[in-house]
């Protein structure tokens, strides 16, 4: 009888974790691959998170940052799409809400987590008054330089402030026998930064927005077309290392880590992977790195845009079918102290309020402060104009690259793929 009462007792004790089991809510999160620091840290967060709500199984799923924008909408379509997911913001969020992916989370907010947030960057998230996402950090596209080739040609990085002054440095270098700029022209978006860094110089702040809105000739305006024609002018010097329309951005990023060329044009988040993706798995000490500001341009077709910056603001995004510990954890992700974190250890530079007064790293606090000081700050236009007409941006900067097109012929098709988006 003893026995009998044991297996039943057994029985149901089992049954009953089973159930528990069966009612843990998983969160799925979905992120373009990040450097491994970053990874341990959303690694630590997700275990400190799960110790406070055993009910709560988060899982982070990492993808390869190609895939990852091709898979992105066939899974956001499906049953199978993340809780959360990486998000550029721009008008490839304001798609996703328009087609029902994505889930207002404002009211379930704190507003004590809300008011951490600058109001900027939750506009950035917030598409017809309702917030589909919480941002993460804010970034700068900037001109990593390698110290050590420029002093071996000559070149003084830190004078070199106009768009001549690139050339002239360009051509010193190949002077030199240096390879002037690592850029990963297979994946097409490394390319599109010159176009639209060039865009903002030449038409200044509001050249997007108008454009966007149908003023004058859009995205055929002079500055466009002027754009493209002052890449060009670059793209003719030959400054980019041998094969880079064949090689991918991860590829470029250790490349330049392993000195095999002077400038990068890429985001302040290169500064952790890059060194990963060096041959050595070390790449370039701080010492032989710096950082520069995308030149200004001299009789720019509109006034105002030399003070303008390119980058992202980065961050989360949640799904319709999201239940609410999605949010609660995301909430948890992004608080002050996680933030403050990330700052200490250079992972990224945070958009709390405040965090950056953790930052250690010389080129991040150096990033930080370009984007306060900027007059304007342009989200990448591959994401800010939504996929369609990003990719097209992509395409022209590309062809612009190998001489395939025009400057005119550029911004017609920019124009273009804007028209029938």
């Amino acid at each position: 009888m003893m026995k009998q009462t044991m297996s039943v007792t057994a029985m149901l004790l089992s049954s009953i974790a089973a159930q528990g089991a069966w009612a843990q809510t998983e969160v799925n999160v979905l992120r373009v691959q990040p450097g491994d620091a970053e990874q341990a840290f959303y690694e630590r967060v997700e275990q400190e998170y799960e110790a406070e709500h055993p009910d709560v199984d988060v899982v982070f799923e990492y993808i390869a940052n190609e895939a990852y924008k091709s898979k992105l909408p066939t899974l956001l379509q499906s049953d199978a799409r993340p809780d959360i997911f990486y998000s550029w913001g721009g008008e490839t969020l304001v798609e996703q809400a328009g087609a029902g992916f994505l889930q207002p989370i404002g009211d379930m907010v704190p507003q004590e987590a809300l008011d951490t947030f600058p109001e900027a960057a939750l506009n950035a998230y917030t598409v017809d008054g309702n917030l589909y996402g919480l941002p993460l950090y804010a970034t700068e596209v900037v001109f990593w330089v390698n110290t050590d080739l420029t002093e071996e040609a000559g070149v003084d990085h830190t004078q070199i402030e106009t768009w001549e002054d690139l050339k002239a440095a360009v051509q010193q270098l190949k002077d030199a026998g240096v390879t002037p700029i690592i850029a990963g022209g297979q994946d097409k978006w490394p390319l599109h930064f010159y176009w639209s860094y060039l865009a903002l110089r030449e038409g200044g702040p509001d050249v997007v927005t108008a454009a966007v809105n149908g003023e004058g000739d859009g995205f055929e305006e002079e500055a466009f077309v002027e754009a493209g024609a002052r890449f060009q002018e670059l793209t003719e010097m030959e400054p980019f290392q041998n094969g880079y329309m064949g090689t991918t951005y991860e590829t470029a990023s250790g490349m330049f880590a392993d000195g095999e060329g002077a400038f990068h044009l890429m985001g302040d988040w290169d500064y952790l992977p890059m060194r990963a993706r060096s041959t050595s798995g070390e790449g370039l000490a701080d010492e032989q790195l710096a950082i520069m500001s995308f030149p200004s341009v001299s009789d720019p077709v509109t006034e105002g845009g030399n003070n303008a910056t390119l980058g992202g603001m980065n961050g989360w995004a949640v799904t319709t079918d999201a239940e609410p510990e999605a949010v609660d954890f995301l909430t948890f992700l992004l608080n002050q102290d996680h933030q403050e974190e990330v700052a200490r250890e250079g992972i990224f530079i945070p958009i709390v309020k405040n965090a950056e007064q953790a930052l250690d790293n010389p080129f991040f606090q150096q990033v930080a402060q370009d984007i306060a000081q900027a007059d304007y700050h342009q989200i990448f236009l591959d994401q800010f104009l939504g996929a369609s007409v990003g990719a097209t941006v992509n395409d022209i900067s590309a062809d612009l690259a190998q001489g395939a097109i025009t400057p005119e012929e550029a911004a017609s098709q920019v124009q273009e793929a804007w028209d029938f988006r």
